[in-house]
């Protein structure tokens, strides 16, 4: 068993926890209360602005120059084309990009961050990777999952199933679970013990992100 796979077997139960959130369920048959799915896409909106500084630190520390350079695109990808589409689909709930600037960071949303960015600066970079593979993985696995349900009506909610379930997106993922289990093969036990922790921590905000 791969690194990664022992990693989603130890997180199963919030994972799981996840799938079965009255909120993703919402998406997947398009039920989701529109309140709270704009009180989502607006912390989102924060979210990504710190998951940038992650990727810009993931860039400066990688330990080669091909994953310096995936990092840096995804640096890129993040801070103009998905925060350009997320302005976008923001605009489909009525959300005004003033607004989504303008949010305050909710609590969950700060103790996630903070966390991503703090194990960025100061973790090894086998830490970082583990850190931030919950939100690919996790918001990909989700994704399929509710698109093998068949699309909800509500367009926004099919949307956002196709943008998660998208081939270029599950591909990413994969590539984030292959770096860690590249960095795991190299790492002595103190440090896969770190990146175990680091995994889980990140799937528990996950979790509770959901709640924001």
């Amino acid at each position: 068993m791969s690194f990664s796979a022992e990693l989603r077997r130890a997180a199963d139960p919030i994972w799981q926890a996840q799938h079965d959130h009255a909120f993703v369920r919402g998406i997947g048959d398009g039920t989701v209360d529109v309140e709270r799915f704009k009180r989502w896409l607006r912390q989102d909106y924060r979210f990504l602005v710190e998951y940038c500084r992650v990727f810009a630190l993931a860039a400066a520390r990688s330990p080669d120059l091909a994953t310096l350079r995936k990092f840096a695109e995804l640096l890129q990808a993040t801070a103009v084309t998905e925060m350009d589409l997320h302005r976008s689909y923001a605009a489909s709930f009525g959300i005004a990009a003033a607004e989504l600037e303008a949010e305050e960071m909710a609590p969950v949303t700060r103790a996630y961050t903070d966390f991503l960015v703090r194990t960025a600066a100061t973790g090894d970079f086998a830490e970082l990777a583990a850190a931030v593979l919950p939100c690919m993985w996790g918001y990909n696995e989700i994704g399929l999952r509710l698109a093998e349900r068949g699309r909800p009506a509500d367009e926004r909610c099919a949307a956002w199933i196709d943008a998660y379930a998208d081939p270029g997106f599950t591909e990413l993922a994969g590539w984030c679970r292959d770096l860690v289990d590249r960095l795991a093969e190299g790492a002595g036990p103190a440090v896969r013990a770190r990146m175990r922790e680091a995994f889980l921590v990140s799937s528990g905000h996950e979790l509770a992100f959901w709640d924001v």
